[in-house]
């Protein structure tokens, strides 16, 4: 990261609200954003402050955290509600503030369970929206323009254009939108919106309405100055009925105003010279621990151990259909009889869970499969495996093939949104690329692929030139701080 001075941003004042944020709480990517785009943010002179709710699972923690601010008073409908703000903050020193109110957010999971979202998803996310604005003009935290991201802090763009707009306090506050997967909308019933605090005039087709009912989603894409996407490709995709879910149409009205900026990597926590979950440190000039880590992994999940020689395959991911889950359910006995090894980490829909589990029983000395979510084991996977399978129906982003690029694992990836943006297609002629890409959401094409990177593999020479050309990409997020700075910069001198 740069010194503050290195960008002139020394007057703007960022409000960053998301619902989940690394370390602190974490379900998917957009807690890795929250988590790390604040740093480099702070270090380009931005003064940054983040806010979240203060979720069981932060408290499990045992943070350092005090409380600042006791009985703040949230509107919830007919209601109002009391609940206390704490603050702690990043490893880099960005200031952290955790929304406490017991009954709405101290319980097992961010929004739901596997079977289904917490009934209360309106009322928990419709009051972190409000505490944080109210608790910033509480305390006199000023600032130029708020970043939020994804559904649940949807309502915040709306609240600043309407319900808080003659406030003086809120009067010249720009608000920028971050779309980190649109699949996700936030949908509940119109007669609902009472509890938002909302204009009634607000629910209709050009504002919170769609098809019938409310989507802080759409909020959030109608009402913020700008709308970002976390990387180019997926910005274009969803304009599109592909992609768009519903939501193409008003994205295309506000085409003008959506930008697309690759998320990038923390490489302070994924970085195989480094990394604290790992016993076996390795860089590109120095490459003996990845192979340490390959046995390692070998050992631990079980495999055969001809496996620390013949190719192992890894998938990190949610289990779904978005994820590609249903392409690789598919293959996986393809794979055993290409004798090369497959490790699966990940928790999702049962049907998936329960499908995978019983190949691994069927096939234990080849395919280990691990049904949740372990930190610690994701990173060894990453160092252990040869191949990362990226298989997605769609994605935003995705930031595991990046991190797999640094751990000198092949991305074999389908072409659509941040993975077409971040991998290259390797030429053994050229000896360019980092990986190997399929467009058909097919199973062939996918397996068609697995072979293709099988074959290189065993070129030793071809294979260490790619797995070269990956550890030598750089996704830091600096550039695309950078990026948001000037977008942040023009967003304030239009509000």
């Amino acid at each position: 990261m740069k010194d503050a001075d290195y960008f002139m941003t020394e007057s703007l004042k960022v409000w960053f609200l998301a619902s989940e944020v690394a370390p602190f709480a974490k379900t998917g990517g957009l807690a890795d954003v929250a988590g790390s785009l604040p740093a480099y943010l702070k270090s380009l002179g931005v003064d940054v402050r983040v806010g979240l709710p203060f979720y069981r699972m932060a408290k499990d923690r045992d943070l350092k955290a005090q409380k600042v601010l006791e009985g703040l008073e949230v509107p919830l409908g007919n209601t109002r509600l009391r609940g206390d703000v704490l603050e702690t903050s990043t490893r880099e020193g960005v200031p952290v503030y955790l929304f406490d109110r017991e009954d709405l957010f101290d319980r097992p999971n961010l929004y739901g369970t596997p079977e289904g979202d917490y009934y209360d998803n309106l009322e928990r996310f419709t009051y972190f929206c409000r505490a944080a604005l109210l608790f910033a003009s509480k305390v006199g935290f000023q600032f130029d323009l708020v970043h939020c991201h994804d559904w649940q802090t949807g309502l915040i763009p709306a609240y600043v254009k309407t319900l808080y707009r003659a406030n003086p306090f809120f009067s010249n506050v720009a608000s920028v939108f971050t779309i980190h997967n649109i699949g996700y909308q936030g949908l509940f019933p119109p007669d609902r919106l009472r509890i938002c605090g909302l204009p009634g005039a607000e629910y209709n087709p050009e504002g919170l309405e769609y098809w019938g009912k409310i989507s802080f989603l759409k909020a959030g894409i109608v009402y913020a100055d700008a709308i970002t996407t976390v990387s180019p490709r997926y910005s274009q995709e969803i304009q599109t009925p592909e992609y768009g879910m519903g939501m193409d149409g008003i994205l295309r009205k506000r085409s003008a105003d959506l930008y697309g900026i690759l998320n990038g990597a923390d490489y302070t926590s994924w970085n195989p010279a480094m990394d604290r979950h790992i016993t076996n440190h390795y860089s590109l000039g120095n490459m003996r621990g990845k192979r340490k880590c390959k046995a390692d992994l070998v050992k631990e999940l079980g495999l055969h151990e001809r496996f620390v020689d013949r190719p192992v395959l890894g998938m990190v991911s949610r289990l779904a259909p978005q994820k590609g889950s249903d392409l690789l359910a598919q293959i996986v006995e393809d794979i055993v009889g290409l004798d090369a090894g497959l490790v699966i980490l990940g928790a999702g829909e049962e049907a998936y869970q329960a499908l995978f589990l019983e190949l691994g029983r069927k096939y234990p000395e080849s395919v280990a499969v691990t049904i949740g979510f372990d930190e610690g084991l994701a990173h060894r996977i990453m160092a252990g495996v040869d191949m990362l399978l990226v298989p997605s129906h769609y994605e935003p982003c995705g930031l595991t093939q990046i991190y797999a690029l640094k751990y000198g694992t092949v991305p074999i990836v389908r072409a659509t949104g941040g993975l077409d943006d971040t991998i290259n297609p390797f030429d053994p002629g050229s000896g360019e690329g980092t990986g190997f890409k399929f467009s058909d959401y097919q199973a062939k094409a996918f397996l068609d692929q697995i072979r293709e990177a099988l074959k290189v593999f065993e070129d030793r020479p071809g294979w260490m030139k790619l797995v070269e050309n990956g550890m030598q990409a750089d996704f830091s997020w600096e550039k695309s701080a950078r990026e948001y700075v000037s977008l942040y910069e023009k967003v304030k001198e239009e509000a």
